[in-house]
């Protein structure tokens, strides 16, 4: 299993467009995907769930993958959260 910890820096936090985008990335991934803030977590292939964190600019997200590809999984979506979020 890998983590990836990130501070939201876009000033809208994680809003439609790049959770739609995200949650598009991740689910050509077959490992399971989890976002959470603080103790909410949410499986990251569905757009509810990561909306539903509502994370904010500043706040924490710890992205968690664990299962087959979750290396390819780690470094592809690690690299979209700062290119994006």
């Amino acid at each position: 299993m890998k983590e990836f910890k990130y501070v939201i820096t876009d000033p809208e936090g994680i809003h439609a467009r790049p959770a739609g985008i995200l949650v598009k990335a991740v689910k050509g991934y077959a490992c399971d995907i989890k976002i959470a803030k603080g103790d909410k977590a949410m499986n990251c292939k569905a757009i509810f769930g990561v909306m539903g964190l509502g994370a904010k600019k500043g706040d924490e997200v710890v992205l968690t993958f664990d299962g087959a590809d979750e290396e390819a999984a780690y470094e592809e979506i690690s690299k979209f959260m700062q290119e994006n979020l």
